[in-house]
């Protein structure tokens, strides 16, 4: 089959190629073989390109954890499917080919009113906000929620998903007086900071009269945190996904995590044994996808692209100027 690989394994986005001798994989017990129509772009892909980036045992050398397609055949043990059916899914790896086994466990039934490039877009970033809002964060109704690079994938799906289950209100970070515009006026965040100009945690205490926020979800890391703690609620939680401003945090003034009983927790998916994944795959089926499919939320696409132009693909992510997802058909 093709696939997208690396020359030399490692490097920048030119190093991306379309491979057309890579070996077919073959659904083993529990797994479906799913001939991908499209694959959805994550920054971990990016990172994984670089060298940059742990890779779980599980997941094999082709990039890509979210596709959409068709179900090719099927491994023993698999029930819920049918080979034809349309569908997709979240893997430990290898959407960037025209066929990928995954396990059965994490493949969700395409309804027909999405297109391949919508579903392609949906699993990575509303199973994170799901894990990040509930599993995690203990989301409840009424919590005030600060939610960090509010227009990437994540941050769409997490803003939609918080004002839809009684937030209070929902607060955003971005890098520029467009992105905040885009999180107000199309997800219903109540206001938007540009962190590079304005000090959030000030602005968030005086929007919330020296309350604070009851949940902070953070993939930026580094240069976020100790204005996270300044504008935590008492016991206010910090869900840290990622580290997108690097990973040393110096100087951090710890007497407010004792005194305001915060908690600060990290967590990843894509590590995750498959049974914690279906778990948040069924919760999501359950909270999300009926949105989803009758457009009480919705999937911002960025751009897609054909497969062929995957080096375009990733130095438009890497440019950190998109509003939504990028998606590439495999053609």
């Amino acid at each position: 089959m093709r696939a997208v690989d690396i020359k030399n394994d490692v490097g920048d986005a030119d190093a991306l190629f379309i491979n057309d001798d890579v070996p077919t994989p073959i659904a083993r017990e529990g797994e479906l073989l799913v001939r991908v129509r499209a694959f959805g772009l994550n920054r971990m892909d990016l990172m994984q390109r670089e060298g940059r980036y742990m890779l779980p045992p599980q997941a094999p050398k082709t990039l890509g954890v979210e596709f959409s397609g068709t179900v090719e055949s099927l491994g023993d043990g698999v029930t819920d499917f049918k080979e034809g059916d349309a569908v997709f899914g979240l893997a430990y790896g290898g959407a960037y080919a025209e066929f990928i086994n995954v396990s059965a466990k994490m493949c969700i039934h395409k309804p027909d009113i999405l297109s391949w490039e919508t579903a392609a877009g949906i699993p990575e970033t509303w199973i994170t906000a799901t894990q990040a809002l509930w599993t995690v964060g203990g989301f409840k109704e009424g919590d005030r929620v600060l939610i960090h690079a509010g227009a990437s994938g994540v941050g769409i799906a997490a803003m939609q998903l918080a004002r839809a289950h009684g937030a209070a209100a929902v607060y955003t970070t971005t890098s520029s007086q467009e992105k905040i515009n885009f999180c107000t006026e199309n997800l219903g965040a109540t206001a938007g900071f540009n962190y590079k100009t304005q000090d959030f945690a000030e602005e968030i205490m005086k929007a919330t009269d020296g309350k604070g926020v009851d949940l902070i979800i953070d993939p930026v890391g580094q240069t976020h945190l100790q204005k996270d703690i300044n504008c935590a609620s008492r016991d206010g939680r910090i869900v840290i996904l990622a580290m997108m401003s690097g990973a040393i945090a110096k100087e951090i003034n710890i007497a407010p995590i004792l005194f305001k009983r915060l908690r600060i927790e990290g967590t990843t998916l894509r590590s995750r044994e498959v049974e914690y994944q279906r778990v948040l795959r069924d919760k999501v089926v359950e909270e999300a996808l009926p949105g989803l499919t009758d457009g009480g939320f919705k999937v911002f696409i960025e751009k897609v692209f054909s497969w062929k132009d995957i080096r375009d693909a990733h130095k438009l992510m890497e440019s950190n100027q998109t509003q939504g997802k990028i998606i590439c058909l495999v053609d």
